[in-house]
Order: structure tokens, then C-alpha cells, then sequence
């Protein structure tokens, strides 16, 4: 279960001021000091990797189909009124090491309701998976988490599970899950789902990391609350410069657990000429909330043919993108005609490179979107793709009319 656990022999911590890198050293490397803040979260909070991601949505039945048609998603798991649930329904989907939970209520007293008023469909709970969900919120909480529920114990014929959750930015939560003790297909109170219709996988694989929009002023106390509460590093940091166009910026810091397994990068908006995207987010999600979900891929050319045939959306740069570009990041074990048709971005760092390409929202609100991601070695995030991007992001608010 879980992200990517693959550890590298060389995790590099890039560490940026607002106006340049201070410095880029191998941990095997560092200062004790600067050792002991990256692989602080081992001390008193290991994340074995991402559980599972739970969306709130308006239809559960609908929107798993079409998570399953577009992205590949397989079923896997259900409850309901079949299973004794009375108040509210779940899908769960599965690719291989990522599962998306998809909940829709049932009653109209049922406060999930509130969630789809305020918000629309979105991410309600990111789940980690840890060996202990009882010493994970206590370590949390002590830090200064607000609960989100004690650790309780589900059971069934298959075994116990233990869960525990905190509050994070605006409504969403973490969950903690525990299930060493446990078979079954997913989570106590679920039977498997068995489905006729399982369309072919797309290429992701895992999580690679998830990203925040939080309000303005606000990404530093998310960044302490990251580094105190659950002991993680900030790993990269971008201001207005690094990340800005002609008419918007925004600012982010990259937010990474000992292991590397689970990053959140956390953005805020920042003063521009129009408005950014951030704030285009915060208006129509109505607050903070996830932004984005990175999935990591090992063939992005494949995989992208695979959902622009399924009708997935993505942003598009101008074909001027690519005049130069291999003279900016160098050589590519690809080649750069399919690179370029279907519009994937390149980016170098000190590691190697990467491939990333952004889908559209996939939600009527202009919110909530995916990032498709392979990397050839780099640990970065794209940072030479950032004006490109948002430019595009820009064409699409300007057509909004939110720009």
C-alpha cells in the first residue's frame, strides 16, 4: 500500500531564499542539525506512505465511473445501503498503489451536505498510512493538532483497523490508518465491489505529491504546523519572483516527511496585476483546500495518449515552448516530437530531469485538478516550467472570465 517506497541513495535537499538557492547538499552530507530536521519525521511520526484519498462528490455512482473511464481506475470496494450504511454512499477505486475514495451523502441532515454547498466536489481526507494510529495522533495532537476524531477501532470477520484523524486547512483532514491487523479488501464496513466494467489502467502508479491553496498569509503557518505537528522538512521554497507571469504570482514551499514519501507543496496568493489561480481557487472552493493531485507515471507519453483518448482535458502551452528547449534542459532519453504534440513540459534539476503535464479541472467549479509526473531523476518540482504554465492557467481564466 502506499506511495513509491523505493529510497534513493541520494535525497538532496534544496533549500531557496526568495531571491536564489542557498544551497544543495546530499544528506549523507549535511550538517547533523540539517540531517536531524529531514529525517526528523522517523523521531516521532513514520509515514509508511498515502492510504487513500477521499473525495466528496455529488454523485459517488457517476463520478466513480468516471474516474474509471477517463483515468483507468479499477473497482474495488463499496459501501452503502447494502453494506448497513444508511447515511451516505462510498466508492472506492483502485490503480495500482493509489486509492481514491469517492462519498456522496444519502439524507439531507447528513453534514457532507454543507461540504458539497461550500465546496463543490473535492478532497475531504488525505489518509496516511502509519504502524501505530494511536501514537500518530498522540504525537500529533500534543504537538498542537486539533482532533479530528480519537483513535477508534473498526472490526470485522477480516480484522481490526485503527484510525485516528486532525484537522488541517479549511475542512480537509488527515486521516491515520493503521492496518497491520487486518485482510480485507479495504476498510471494515466495506465489501468488495465487483464490476463488469473495468476499463484498462492508464500508467499511474502512485502519489507523488499533493498540493494546498491556502489563504493569503497564510502558508507559513501551515509550513510551522507541517514542521512542528507531524516533523516535516521545507524542503524547496518559491516566492512572486520564481512563480509569477505579467499579471499574477503566487508563492509555495514544499513540505516533505523523512522518507520523501509524502510531499505537500503549499501555496498562497501573492500580489499580481489580476488575479492568480490561488485566488481564483480560494473564491470558488469558498477556502482553503487541495489544489492538485500529482500522480507519477513511467511512461507519460503513453499514458497521456491513453486519457486524451478518454476525453481527460489538459492545458496547453504555445508550440514556442518548445524552440530551444533542449538547449535550456539538455539532453532526453525521449524524443521530443510526441513530447511537444502532446504538449508535456521538461524540467531539470541537479538530479535529472522530469516530465509533467496539468489537466484541466475536472469539476464544473475551476478547482480541484490532476498532474500527471515522470521523472528520470529529478526531486524537483518543474520551477522552469512555472511561467509557462501559468500563462496557460491564465488563457483558461481569461475564457472564465476570472482573470
Amino acid at each position: 500500500m502506499g506511495d513509491h517506497v523505493e529510497t534513493p541513495k541520494k535525497c538532496r535537499t534544496l533549500l531557496y531564499s526568495k531571491k536564489q538557492i542557498l544551497s544543495t547538499m546530499a544528506i549523507e552530507s549535511a550538517t547533523p542539525d540539517l540531517k536531524k530536521i529531514v529525517e526528523g519525521a522517523a523521531d516521532f511520526l513514520p509515514l509508511l506512505g498515502t492510504d487513500y484519498i477521499e473525495l466528496y462528490v455529488g454523485n459517488a455512482k457517476q463520478s466513480a465511473h468516471y474516474y474509471k473511464t477517463a483515468f483507468g481506475f479499477q473497482s474495488l470496494a463499496y459501501a452503502g445501503l447494502e453494506t448497513g450504511v444508511k447515511d451516505r454512499t462510498s466508492y472506492v477505486l483502485e490503480q495500482d498503489k493509489i486509492r481514491l475514495v469517492l462519498t456522496t451523502p444519502l439524507t439531507q441532515d447528513n453534514p457532507i451536505n454543507d461540504h458539497l454547498r461550500k465546496h463543490g466536489d473535492g478532497v475531504k481526507v488525505i489518509a496516511l498510512w502509519v504502524d501505530d494510529a494511536r501514537k500518530a495522533y498522540e504525537e500529533t495532537t500534543k504537538r498542537g493538532a486539533e482532533s479530528y476524531f480519537e483513535p477508534m477501532v473498526e472490526k470485522d470477520a477480516d480484522g481490526e483497523v485503527v484510525k485516528s484523524g486532525i484537522k488541517l486547512y479549511g475542512d480537509t483532514v488527515h486521516i491515520f490508518v493503521e492496518r497491520k491487523n487486518y485482510k480485507g479488501t479495504f476498510l471494515p464496513g466495506f465489501k468488495a465491489w465487483k464490476s463488469t466494467y473495468n476499463p484498462t489502467s492508464t500508467g499511474i502508479k502512485y502519489v507523488d505529491h499533493m498540493v494546498a491553496n491556502v489563504d493569503w498569509n497564510q502558508m507559513n503557518k501551515w509550513v510551522k504546523f507541517y514542521e512542528e505537528v507531524m516533523g516535516f522538512a521545507n524542503v524547496l521554497s518559491f516566492d512572486d519572483k520564481d512563480i509569477s507571469t505579467e499579471y499574477s504570482a503566487l508563492m509555495s514551499k514544499v513540505m516533505s516527511n523523512g522518507n520523501g514519501r509524502i510531499k505537500f507543496p503549499i501555496n498562497e496568493p501573492a500580489k499580481g496585476k489580476k488575479k492568480s489561480q490561488v485566488e481564483e481557487y480560494l473564491d470558488f472552493y469558498n477556502g482553503e483546500g487541495v489544489q492538485h493531485i500529482a500522480v507519477a507515471t513511467d511512461d507519460i507519453v503513453k499514458t497521456v495518449r491513453d486519457l486524451m483518448a478518454r476525453g481527460v482535458e489538459f492545458l496547453k502551452v504555445p508550440s514556442s515552448y518548445y524552440e530551444g528547449l533542449l538547449d535550456r534542459v539538455g539532453p532526453i532519453d525521449e524524443d521530443l516530437e510526441p513530447l511537444a504534440e502532446l504538449g508535456i513540459l521538461i524540467d531539470r534539476d541537479d538530479e535529472g530531469y522530469l516530465l509533467q503535464l496539468f489537466t484541466k479541472p475536472v469539476e464544473d467549479r475551476p478547482t480541484m485538478f490532476f498532474e500527471i509526473i515522470q521523472r528520470k531523476g529529478a526531486k524537483s518540482f518543474g520551477k522552469g516550467n512555472f511561467k509557462a504554465l501559468f500563462e496557460a492557467i491564465e488563457r483558461e481564466q481569461e475564457s472564465r472570465g476570472t482573470l
